[in-house]
Formats: structure tokens, sequence, C-alpha cells
């Protein structure tokens, strides 16, 4: 299975109101595993970008004026995109940035997903932590991923995050390492998590006479209720059948072990 994270930085928050994208990073998955292959570019929007988003980003206007535009690397993200499921937080916003941008360009797709599967990691974190903050800051935060290394936003440096989210959240511990920013490849790695079974008691907590005679009256309450015999009565039964045929052998737990599962040594 191969998928691709992304996440774009843009001159401000509305497209319809003519914002552009001025970055795109691209994380290559394999199975579930990052890939050496990315996709990370700077774009010329041909407009300027708002005070408020370079407080975010700090891209401005004089660095993304040497940058190639949209339509110059086209071809090359659609490429890189194609056939692969996208893996965006609050993929919605995204989406329509990109669609944008491709339909100003001859030949080019309508819409992304004629290309490409989309999985919006906002919509599954919204369903795996519902009443929670969801946002990327909070999802590393939740997951331990660490963004010790990050001061602004930047899209290759956020899907590197994203990467590492995305696989904990959905299989396992994942952790990053931001040493170099924009060049560093995502590492995110399954942590195993033993179980440290030294000195592990297992009680098992039978039920007192009280608690016997309270189960017994009740099960005569059911039977007397339903005009006969409570299935309880029939699975004690058939268990305690199965047990005569079986028959085993009474293990030996002097030493409070059988088996590497520790249990409570005969009185």
């Amino acid at each position: 299975m191969r998928q691709v994270v992304l996440d774009t930085e843009t001159t401000g928050l509305d497209a319809e109101a003519g914002h552009r994208i001025i970055e795109i990073g691209c994380i290559e998955l394999v199975n579930r595993r990052p890939t050496q292959r990315r996709f990370h570019c700077y774009l010329n929007p041909e407009r300027k970008v708002d005070s408020g988003a370079v407080m975010v980003h700090g891209i401005d206007d004089a660095f993304l004026a040497t940058q190639p535009r949209f339509a110059d690397i086209a071809a090359e993200l659609l490429e890189f995109l194609r056939g692969a499921e996208l893996v965006i937080h609050n993929a919605d916003f995204d989406i329509e940035f990109l669609n944008r941008e491709l339909r100003r360009v001859e030949g080019m797709p309508d819409d992304i997903r004629e290309c490409c599967r989309v999985l919006d990691t906002l919509a599954v974190a919204r369903r795996m932590h519902p009443g929670q903050r969801n946002s990327l800051d909070a999802l590393a935060k939740r997951y331990n991923v660490d963004t010790s290394k990050r001061e602004l936003h930047g899209a290759l440096l956020d899907a590197q995050i994203l990467a590492a989210v995305y696989l904990a959240m959905t299989g396992g511990q994942a952790s990053l390492s931001l040493e170099g920013v924009g060049a560093a490849e995502v590492e995110a790695e399954v942590v195993p998590r033993p179980l440290a079974r030294d000195g592990l008691v297992l009680v098992v907590q039978r039920a007192t006479d009280e608690e016997c005679a309270a189960h017994a009256a009740f099960l005569a309450k059911i039977a007397k209720k339903a005009g006969g015999r409570a299935v309880w009565h029939a699975i004690e039964e058939a268990a305690a059948a199965g047990s005569a045929r079986r028959a085993p052998a009474v293990p030996d737990v002097a030493d409070g072990d059988v088996d590497g599962v520790f249990v409570p040594a005969p009185a």
C-alpha cells in the first residue's frame, strides 16, 4: 500500500478569495514504512502573502518571488501523487487549494481525487478522541511525537510530524526526529511495549457465601418469571461436563508459576 502524507502552506486561509499555495511537502509511506522519497517545493503565488500567514510560517514575498510557479511543477507533483492514498490533516482545506491550483493549469484534472484516494486524519482523530482537541499539535503531544525543533509551520516539517502521528494513532507508538528540520527524513517506528511479569501475582477473587446465595436467589427469580430454568444452569452443566471429559492433570503450582503465568500458590 502506497500513501503520501501531504501538507501545504498558503498565502491565507480562503482559497475562494484567491489565496494560493506557497509550499508543498510530501512524505511517501509504503506498507506503513517511510521511504527515501519525498516531494518538496516552494511556489511563487503571484500575489502578496497575508501578514497573519507570514507570522505562522515565516515565508515572505521576497523569497517567494524567486520560486517556480505551480504550473511549472504541476506535472511532477501529479506524477508523485498519482495512485497513492493522500494522508492529510483537515483534508478539505488542502484539497480545495490543490484543486484550484490544478484548474489553473491546462491538461490537469479538476479534482485530485480523480488520481488519488484521500484520508483525513482529522476525521480519524475525531472518531478516536471525541470531545478532545485534535489539532496536529494536540495529537503530537498526545502521542509523544517530538516537535521541540519546530518554531514555525512548514509544509515538509508538518508532513513529517503528521506521518509520525498517523503511524502512532493507527498502529503503535512512533518517534520523530526533527534534526535538520527541512532536510530530515521522517523517522517513525513502532515501539514494542513488553509486559513486565516479574513479581506479578494474579489474584482470583472468589464469591462469598452471601454472594453465592444472592446469585442463586436471582436465578430462581428469573426462572419463575420466565416459566422455566434459567439459561445459566444449562451453561454450568455444559461447563461441568466438558471439564469432566478433559480431566486435565493438576499442575504443580507450588512455586506460583505455571507456563510463565503467575497464579496464587495454594494455601
